[in-house]
């Protein structure tokens, strides 16, 4: 019997839609389900994907920890809800004042007999140890000591606000002259470089001594900027360097390191090289005996991916 198959072939491509627009709604639907995690309609997932290289998840598994949730700040610069404020203006109480030995270039320099002793001697011609605060900033005193943390850090993200003064006098490093020390030993410069010529490797955001800034980013001074800097502490297994310290440094808002090696603490006309320390130290804004300020101080403690959920 001869049969009208026209009818027939619409009913197929009419089938033939629906099931495609029902697939273009579920991108996440495989057939028979597999591998769906969730509820039909939701994509939460997969577990009939690829594996990652070297890693126990699938893409997009479902069961990979998520990270935790951190509550930006209402104002840019201002610190996020896992800061860890340590200076908002008002106190200089997570910090402490101390010198470095005579001499001495980065913190972290272990004291001889013979430098203590000289220090003994001049102490009495020194002023008293501590900063100026005031007006929401606090501010060098020279020959008063180097600022330090009293909590100590690895693996940090630190910003850090700082001003030279707007009537400044001297010339290349007698100019500004400050840092910021990671650890007390890796130092980013602080120095006024608004046409200011000095030594590439001492200007204001180099990696002091070893790496000049990408480009030269200062404001005039009597101006705020502001560093972001993430740092990667050096590791050690034993007396032996595993892992050297990486730095990446923003200055008001431009790149000038992207995850760049550090070659050692940092250390004047000779050439930096490690030498094993604790896993952790102290943050330290520098006294260069210029009259710098600073405020606007918080860091955040860096992990790593896929930590388990809290």
């Amino acid at each position: 019997m001869k049969t009208n198959r026209f009818p027939i072939l619409i009913a197929a491509v009419a089938l033939l839609s629906w099931a495609v627009a029902v697939t273009a709604q579920n991108p996440g639907q495989r057939a028979g389900g597999a591998g769906r995690a969730g509820t039909q309609g939701d994509d939460l997932g997969f577990t009939d994907t690829p594996m990652l290289p070297g890693l126990p998840y699938h893409v997009h598994d479902p069961d990979r920890p998520h990270p935790a949730v951190v509550t930006p700040a209402s104002q840019p610069g201002g610190p996020p809800s896992d800061a860890i404020v340590l200076f908002d203006g008002k106190d200089l109480s997570q910090w402490t004042f101390q010198r470095r030995a005579p001499g001495g270039g980065g913190g972290g320099r272990a004291m001889t007999d013979e430098m203590r002793a000289q220090m003994q001697k001049t102490q009495a011609s020194l002023p008293p140890l501590g900063w100026k605060l005031e007006n929401g900033y606090v501010e060098v005193i020279p020959r008063a000591g180097d600022m330090v943390t009293k909590e100590k850090f690895g693996d940090v993200q630190v910003h850090v606000e700082f001003q030279m003064p707007e009537n400044i006098q001297g010339r290349s490093q007698n100019r500004g002259n400050s840092g910021v020390l990671l650890q007390s030993r890796y130092e980013i410069q602080v120095l006024d470089s608004f046409q200011s010529p000095t030594y590439a490797d001492g200007q204001l955001g180099a990696i002091y001594g070893q790496w000049p800034p990408l480009v030269n980013a200062a404001r005039k001074p009597g101006e705020w900027q502001s560093y972001d800097i993430v740092f990667e502490a050096p590791v050690f297994e034993g007396e032996k360097l595993v892992k050297p310290a990486y730095f990446t440094v923003f200055l008001n808002g431009l790149l000038l390191h992207n995850h760049k090696e550090s070659m050692g603490p940092m250390v004047y006309r000779q050439v930096a090289h490690y030498v094993p320390q604790p896993a952790e130290d102290s943050l330290l804004l520098q006294n260069h005996n210029q009259p710098v300020r600073f405020r606007n101080i918080w860091v955040r403690r860096l992990g790593g991916y896929d930590r388990p959920e809290k």
